[in-house]
């Protein structure tokens, strides 16, 4: 499945009171399609790169321990934390050597998934 040409059109359906819809049309072996774009796809939310400096939480759950503040210099393989979620504790690891830029959760502290936790400089 090859995508060779993105352009995009735009049609009135009628009368102004309805949405525009919005056209797009790509290249498949030698077709040419023309495929309509559904309000989903137009407000989804842009892929964003995981940043390794950024530590998140990957379950929702609660802060056990905290063993890093900021400013702290760890080093590969130290323990940063500890996430208590579904009547597990996960013990969170630093992947590489640095400089911690700023902690945001406390011991006890519930937190959500994707929820910032601790930021590296």
């Amino acid at each position: 499945m090859e995508e060779k040409n993105k352009d995009q059109n735009v049609v009135a359906t009628g009368s102004e009171e309805k949405e525009q819809e919005i056209f797009q049309s790509l290249v498949i072996e030698d077709v040419k399609y023309k495929t309509r774009l559904n309000k989903k796809f137009l407000t989804r939310k842009p892929y964003e790169p995981v940043d390794p400096k950024k530590i998140v939480s990957f379950i929702p759950g609660t802060i056990g321990n905290v063993f890093v503040k900021k400013g702290n210099k760890v080093k590969e393989g130290e323990k940063l934390m500890e996430l208590e979620a579904m009547k597990m504790v996960n013990t969170i690891f630093a992947d590489f050597d640095g400089v911690i830029l700023d902690v945001f959760i406390k011991t006890g502290e519930s937190v959500s998934k994707n929820q910032l936790l601790i930021q590296f400089k």
